[in-house]
């Protein structure tokens, strides 16, 4: 599912680097409604994932072991 990203206070993902791959989410969204909005900070206006709490935290442990560094 996605939803328009448009108002929303975004945060950047601290495991985001500064070569363009930054991920953004939406906590007080998240906290308000319990689904989780996830964006690409380079396209602000376009859409964003609408993710359930248990796959918004999936996705991070992911990022957190390195699930989705790329094959050097």
């Amino acid at each position: 599912m996605t939803t328009k990203s448009t108002t929303q206070q975004w945060v950047k993902s601290t495991y985001s680097d500064n070569g363009g791959t930054c991920v953004e989410w939406a906590p007080r969204t998240a906290i308000l409604t319990g689904t989780v909005p996830v964006r690409d900070s380079k396209t602000p206006d376009g859409p964003a994932l609408a993710l359930t709490a248990d796959a918004f935290t999936a996705f991070v442990a992911s990022v957190k072991t390195g699930d989705f560094t790329p094959a050097a």
